[in-house]
């Protein structure tokens, strides 16, 4: 009878223990998952930025993963420029690093320990937005990841532009990301026109190709070698806006080599379309939904892609517009 009465005292303690394990555990699970405890975390971009630790961690309570949007963290810091929420953790060696979110970026807490309970960024305030992000230290590849080595940038349109090399340079070392705004290149060279922003780069095959930005498109700097650190752009260039090729005589035909609608990764291929809304060498179209023929991605603000060139020889272009805005080319 002592001996049953033991063994049940024995079966009752290793329950129990069990139980406290397992509670332990799913303590773990819930919110102790990641490695890095938040410190801070800032909203905005280099020269313009608010803490937001203590909305994120409202956020962190809510959600284990969103994506970033402005709306989420009050006031806009910088109206009409692409924003980032840098996040400044502690790991486990006691070293802080520095993850960084653009807009649009999703947000996935199991890497922050503690994220759900908010139980951090109570002790690391006031870091400022801090140094720029080494490659492996990002939460999405920056700096080198490109394979296009820029040459030259200019600014406005055929008839009258601008060289904005050296200022580009400058906004490439604060921000990956920017909104083209006509304030940024300090000089208007066509009052109350649309401009473009085109950038003359050359690919690893030693080709040259012109990238074409229309005032209020975001310049994402990921697709060009060297963008933080503003090593390019010192070559000479004598290409000024760009013309169609020479040959027996000006081959200035239109000729779209290929076309995507749509936002992110729900893209819609608009070639055929595109090709048969071109009339007599040029297109100038307005880019909406029934004009492309489809919604492929309802309630966001998309944008029409279209390369091509001009002439039989000509080098291959890329011009990028967004919806309500107009498709004009060349």
């Amino acid at each position: 009878m002592r001996v049953r009465q033991f063994l049940a005292t024995i079966g009752l303690a290793l329950f129990g223990a069990s139980l406290m394990a397992s509670s332990a555990l799913a303590q773990v699970r819930e919110g102790d998952a990641g490695q890095f405890q938040i410190l801070e975390a800032r909203y905005g971009t280099a020269l313009n930025n608010i803490d937001v630790t203590d909305r994120l961690r409202d956020l962190a309570r809510t959600d284990q993963r969103f994506r970033v949007e402005n709306k989420m963290f009050g006031p806009d810091p910088v109206p009409g420029r692409v924003k980032t929420l840098r996040v400044h953790a502690q790991g486990p060696d006691g070293s802080v690093r520095i993850f960084e979110f653009e807009e649009g970026a999703i947000v996935d807490g199991a890497q922050f320990t503690g994220w759900e309970r908010g139980d951090w960024g109570r002790g690391g305030r006031d870091r400022g937005w801090g140094e720029p992000v080494p490659v492996q230290d990002s939460a999405r590849p920056r700096g080198d990841s490109g394979e296009y080595q820029i040459l030259h940038a200019r600014y406005g349109l055929a008839s009258a532009n601008i060289d904005v090399t050296a200022r580009l340079i400058e906004i490439a070392r604060q921000d990956r990301t920017f909104r083209i705004e006509n304030r940024l290149f300090g000089n208007d060279p066509a009052p109350g026109r649309v401009k473009t922003l085109r950038i003359y780069a050359r690919g690893p095959d030693g080709a040259i190709r012109t990238f074409e930005y229309v005032e209020g498109g975001a310049v994402d700097g990921a697709r060009f070698t060297g963008w933080g650190g503003g090593d390019w752009g010192r070559e000479r260039w004598n290409g000024g806006w760009g013309e169609a090729s020479a040959g027996n005589g000006p081959d200035e035909s239109l000729r779209i080599a290929r076309a995507t609608y749509g936002f992110a990764n729900q893209m819609l291929d608009v070639t055929d379309r595109i090709r048969s809304l071109a009339r007599d060498g040029m297109l100038d179209i307005g880019v909406d939904n029934d004009t492309m023929g489809s919604d492929p991605s309802p309630g966001r603000r998309k944008q029409l892609s279209v390369v091509y060139s001009i002439g039989g020889r000509g080098p291959q272009q890329e011009k990028r517009v967004w919806e309500q805005d107009r498709m004009q080319l060349p």
